[in-house]
């Protein structure tokens, strides 16, 4: 039960909703889970959520400008962004704040889903593996 809620709370944070998953990650490390698979159900689980927030881009953009939830300023500026930087801005999709709405423009712009795919996972897991790491590393 405790990787499926990791992995349900890595989902969820992986979203446009503002939760975290390190926590609940933390705390479960202290109690002697296998790392290993906490590492796979938090990785997991946040790259399917990314790819929840791409879905939203391809099939919501206009839905969601029309609702007002999307200015069509802050999608420009995004657009800009990404266009900029390219599919390595995804590299970003575990930072706070930012990493959402990336993923998510992601998806507005159509950007090659299995490429997407490979570059959120590779951020997702690398942000857990440190975490993981760290944490293993100061609880000595």
């Amino acid at each position: 039960m405790v990787y499926i809620t990791l992995f349900t709370v890595a989902f969820l944070s992986a979203t446009l909703l503002p939760l975290g998953s390190e926590a609940l990650l933390l705390y479960d490390i202290s109690q002697n889970y296998s790392l290993y698979l906490l590492w796979i159900f938090a990785t997991v689980g946040n790259t399917l959520g990314s790819m929840v927030n791409y879905w939203l881009g391809l099939k919501g953009e206009a839905y969601l400008e029309r609702k007002g939830y999307l200015s069509a300023k802050k999608m420009e500026k995004s657009r800009k962004f990404f266009d900029r930087y390219g599919g390595g801005t995804l590299l970003l999709s575990w930072v706070p704040i930012i990493g959402d709405p990336l993923t998510f423009i992601a998806g507005v712009l159509r950007y090659n889903f299995k490429r997407f795919v490979l570059i959120v996972a590779v951020a997702k897991g690398l942000r857990y593996a440190i975490v993981i790491f760290l944490s293993s590393s100061l609880s000595v």
